[in-house]
Order: structure tokens, then sequence, then C-alpha cells
């Protein structure tokens, strides 16, 4: 089979299409032929070598795609030969096929292409339990997302719109602070000086509660403590990344002083179970199929464009999910 590899931690230039042997199926797995996989900025950290790797090169990047089953182990069950399958947590996916564990297998329903499935559902999932598990977003709630113009930061808008919230988007460009109120924010507002600020004026508009949305989706990291001046009052920050770098240490006694909660997110830790993967991905398929969810179209590079997919991606201009296709 064809893969996208390196053998040396560095730039997009030291990846390449090479030849490589077919993987072999282990017991409880299914080979799944790819015909879309989607490249996530972790992609760009283990290319870097910032995320250990385990192994001898060549190296193989690439953790969510969809395609055509072609092969099971004797003790799978339920998982037939030509179906069609997305997954969100199988390695070695930037190739033309993929070894994935059985309950990691998400079936795809007629409406969702292979292209939706790529493009959704590393990001969809992350959203979803966000929206639903770290904050139980409500009708009325109003609710900052950081990076809004980002994947997981439009989903995050949709999801939270669907439920009846107020949202306001932040964004680090014009262009992106555009990108975010088509999404459907309510309001869009750029980094900068005063930001926070902004979002406080925001939600005094709204209501004469006071001021501070309910809660703010900080992605960031390095901004940690202006959300928590950006909620209020017995508000919420969920603290699920760090795009911008290190957050700095919290001071137990601020939460205490201000009935504020400070909650953590990470998908891995909501998606344990095949019930999970498939109860929460259905959610999300069905909103899609019902239009409460629209996807930006992705961008398409062939799987031997890998290097000028990852120059695009580190460049900072995307505003959509960027797929590989074998």
């Amino acid at each position: 089979m064809k893969a996208l590899v390196f053998r040396t931690f560095g730039g997009p230039e030291v990846l390449a299409l090479e030849e490589v042997d077919d993987p072999v199926l282990a017991p409880g797995t299914v080979k799944v032929r790819t015909r879309a996989i989607g490249l996530n900025y972790a992609d760009v950290y283990r290319r870097r070598g910032n995320y250990h790797l385990i192994g001898d090169p060549p190296y193989i990047l690439g953790y969510e795609g969809a395609g055509i089953v072609e092969e099971t182990a004797p003790d799978v069950q339920g998982i037939q030969v030509g179906d069609r399958v997305g997954f969100a947590d199988a390695p070695h996916a930037n190739a033309e096929l993929v070894i994935v564990p059985a309950d990691r297998i998400v079936p795809l329903p007629d409406g969702i292409s292979f292209e939706t499935a790529a493009g959704v559902l590393l990001q969809g999932l992350t959203a979803h339990y966000l929206t639903n598990d770290s904050y139980d977003v409500r009708p009325g709630d109003q609710v900052i997302v950081h990076a809004a113009a980002g994947g997981v930061g439009q989903l995050l808008v949709q999801l939270c719109k669907a439920k009846g919230a107020h949202v306001l988007g932040l964004a680090s460009s014009e262009a992106k602070r555009r990108s975010v109120l088509a999404a459907g924010a309510d309001a869009a507002v750029m980094y900068g000086d005063g930001w926070a600020d902004a979002c406080l004026q925001w939600s005094a508009a709204l209501d004469h509660r006071e001021p501070g949305a309910d809660v703010a989706f900080d992605s960031v990291g390095v901004t940690l403590m202006e959300s928590f001046r950006a909620v209020r009052t017995r508000g919420t920050v969920v603290f699920f990344g760090m795009a911008g770098g290190d957050p700095p240490l919290i001071d137990p006694r601020m939460l205490m002083d201000t009935s504020k909660t400070l909650t953590g997110g990470d998908l891995w830790n909501h998606v344990k179970t095949a019930d999970d993967r498939i109860r929460r991905s259905t959610a999300l398929f069905d909103d899609i199929m019902g239009g409460r969810l629209k996807l930006a179209a992705p961008r398409l590079y062939p799987l031997a464009g890998g290097a000028d997919a990852h120059r695009f991606i580190e460049s900072r201009q995307s505003t959509g999910k960027i797929l590989l296709m074998p």
C-alpha cells in the first residue's frame, strides 16, 4: 500500500508518499481502505517531534478517517466487509489501509459521506462532550467560545446555538471574525487589548443580571485568567486546550472567592466504549442531516500532497477542515 511517511523529525518537507507493507490484522481489529483522512494539528506536533512516537521509522501520522471495511478479524462481530465506516482514534491513518480496533469503528449512515465523517468525527465528538458533559449548555445561557473560527470552535458555536444559547466567538483576524458570524454566533470579537471587557459589555446588553457569561470554552490556554474575568460570579471556564501556550497557575482561593468553576476536558475520557462513540456520533450525524449543524467545505489534498497540507495548516489560515484523499 501507499502511505505518507517520515523518517526524521522536522518541517513538512520530511513527508513523502512511499510504498510500505500492508498492515496486518490482529484479534479484535478491522482493516479499512481509507477514502478520506482528517488532518489535525496534533499531526504537526508529532511530525516535529513534540509528541513521543513509539517504534522505529518510517512513521505514519494520522488518527482520523473514513472508508470501507476490507477485512475483519475472525473474532469481530457486527461489522461486515463492505461496510461504510469512520474512526477517530486509530494510529497510522495516513495510508491507503488502516487497522482499526473494532470498538473504535463508527458506522456511517447513508446520508453521511466519507468526507463529512473524516471532517467531523474527532472535532465533533469533542464539541459534543464539551457542550453536554463539561458544561451542559441550556437555553438562554451566555457562552464565550475561544478560537471560534477553528474546527472545534465553529462546531461549538452551532451546537450551543442549537441548544438555545447566546454565543460570542473570539477570533484572531477580521476574516476569521466574519467566519464566526457566518457560523451563527450572535457576536464576534477579535483578540487584543480589552476583549474580556467587550465580552462583559455584550453580556450586560443581553439582560440585567450581573455582567459576564455563564461559561467560556477556552482552548487557548494563556487566556485563562481573562476567561475567568469574562464570566460572571458562579460562572464556569472549560479548559480543553493550549493552542496559545501553557495556561497560568490558578489560585484556588480565587475560585472560592468568586464561586467560579474551572473544569478540564479531554475527549478520550468521554469516549471510552463503543457505545459512547456511536451514541455521540449518531447525535452529530442527526444534527448534520437535520440541518442543525453545517460544516464548511473541507480543503482537499491528495495523500501525495501531505507536505502541502501540513504547510497550510501551519499557516493558521484555515477556517475549516483539511482532508487527505488517498
